[in-house]
């Protein structure tokens, strides 16, 4: 239990002394999971409707390939994506590796199937009739998918809150494409485990706390804009 005490007494300390360090890995995880978030929905987004709304020859396998993708494994992503990432390699030209570009990359890659998977999942719940009567009043393809998005925002937020937790905790790719490196690229969790290694239990305990905490306010004011939504939905159409 003293480990426990240390961690959260160092955890204090770090916030309430405003570390300079605690706040370069906070704004580095926030970009983090921000930023491949973000195109994580811009790319999934699409797929999700094409996956949901389309019928076409071929489409079992995508819903197959997009669930599958939830089990990616972090490690076997960030080792190939490194391997590809090299000088010499396909990717090597843009030069990723040990940098935070490249970290976006990784967690965009893990991010992506958790987007499509869900959103697609959302879309495919919708009630056919309302799409079907979209279509009947001569609704286009652009309405319709614009209709499908809205009719499942909250699956829909619920994959946004299940990408940015990822992006979050993510530790695997991020040290495998990044290098963890201090300053650069170095993550609230990657930090942990880098201070564990180290044997200091109560640094990597208190980084570990406050990430923690940071996820439980994002997913808090997330879930509130999902339930918030629903609720206003509901309200309207009582009234």
């Amino acid at each position: 239990m003293k480990f426990f005490w240390d961690g959260l007494t160092e955890a204090w300390h770090l916030i309430i002394t405003g570390n300079p360090y605690l706040w370069d890995l906070t704004a580095v995880t926030l970009r983090v999971a921000g930023i491949s978030t973000l195109i994580a929905l811009v790319l999934g987004l699409p797929i999700a409707l094409v996956l949901g709304l389309g019928r076409f020859r071929g489409r079992g396998a995508g819903l197959v390939l997009a669930n599958a993708g939830l089990a990616l494994p972090p490690v076997v992503v960030g080792l190939v994506l490194s391997l590809l990432m090299f000088p010499a390699a396909p990717l090597g030209r843009l030069h990723l590796l040990f940098t935070l570009r490249g970290v976006y990359v990784a967690q965009t890659v893990l991010a992506l199937p958790i987007i499509v998977a869900l959103a697609t999942a959302a879309i495919r719940d919708i009630a056919p009739g309302l799409l079907d009567q979209a279509r009947a009043l001569g609704a286009g393809r652009r309405h319709v998918s614009l209709l499908a998005l809205r009719e499942a925002r909250i699956g829909i937020l619920a994959a946004t809150i299940a990408a940015i937790g990822s992006g979050l905790s993510e530790v695997g790719a991020v040290v495998l494409v990044g290098g963890n490196i201090q300053g650069s690229d170095q993550t609230l969790a990657s930090a942990a485990l880098q201070q564990v290694d180290a044997g200091h239990f109560a640094d990597g305990l208190a980084i570990g706390i406050i990430l923690l905490g940071l996820i439980i306010v994002i997913t808090a004011i997330l879930t509130m804009l999902q339930y918030g939504s629903r609720s206003t939905r509901i309200i309207g159409r009582a009234s």
